[in-house]
């Protein structure tokens, strides 16, 4: 069994300074088929405007990531975390109990590509917390979060992991959920995937993603070079 997600199918909006398309139903769009994937809520794949940005808000009960693609995103907080997280960092926020924050684009010039991505904890409340890390390893499969710190990745509170995958053309990677669910998010390059006993080839480019259920091994092999997150996540 697949979840087969293509970009093409995804929510989009478009607010001039922002504009975002939704893996699963956020904000404007809903779509009660694609409420997320086990803990996996949200992905939204966010272009902001040179000098624009999100004004203060609050969050609580959510595991909050931002992967920055392009460009850079400036980051405030209410427990007085004040950062920029560039390309190759990864920003990890847990809500806890509540958090009010901002995020903006400092550039004067140039849009930022992130993704932002939420993971529902397993305990509700608890002190907000904050990390952020540069990542910058050539391995085909690098640990960027987990739920234990295993390997210098940032913490969650979730049984969870994000991993960067990152395959040259023509180079193969299998992975196998064991127990649990996977979800793979292309975000360049252009991949074949085979999922289990699956007869199906199934080709995937920028923002596809399939996620995939207990039991089932998923064969990856990059038709050009690759760049994607793997997500492992509780059954």
């Amino acid at each position: 069994m697949v979840y087969l997600r293509k970009a093409h199918t995804r929510g989009k909006v478009d607010f001039g300074w922002l504009q975002s398309q939704h893996s699963f139903s956020f904000g404007h769009y809903y779509d009660p088929k694609h409420m997320g994937f086990s803990a996996l809520r949200v992905i939204n794949d966010d272009v902001v405007q040179a000098g624009r940005g999100f004004e203060t808000h609050g969050h609580r009960d959510m595991e909050i990531i931002s992967y920055v693609v392009d460009g850079a995103l400036k980051h405030k907080d209410s427990t007085g975390n004040e950062y920029v997280v560039p390309a190759g960092d990864v920003q990890v926020m847990s809500a806890g109990k509540g958090i009010m924050h901002s995020e903006f684009n400092p550039s004067s010039d140039e849009p930022v590509n992130f993704l932002q991505i939420w993971i529902v904890p397993s305990e509700k409340g608890g002190e907000p917390g904050y990390a952020q890390k540069t990542f910058g390893s050539d391995a085909q499969l690098e640990l960027l979060v987990s739920s234990d710190g295993k390997d210098d990745s940032l913490k969650i509170k979730q049984d969870a992991s994000i991993s960067r995958l990152q395959l040259n053309a023509s180079e193969q990677l299998s992975l196998e959920t064991g127990k649990r669910k996977g979800y793979l998010h292309i975000i360049s390059g252009n991949a074949q995937v085979k999922v289990g006993s699956e007869e199906e080839i199934l080709l995937l480019s920028h923002g596809d993603a399939v996620g995939v259920f207990e039991s089932d091994t998923i064969d990856i092999v990059a038709s050009n070079d690759l760049v994607a997150l793997w997500f492992n996540l509780p059954s």
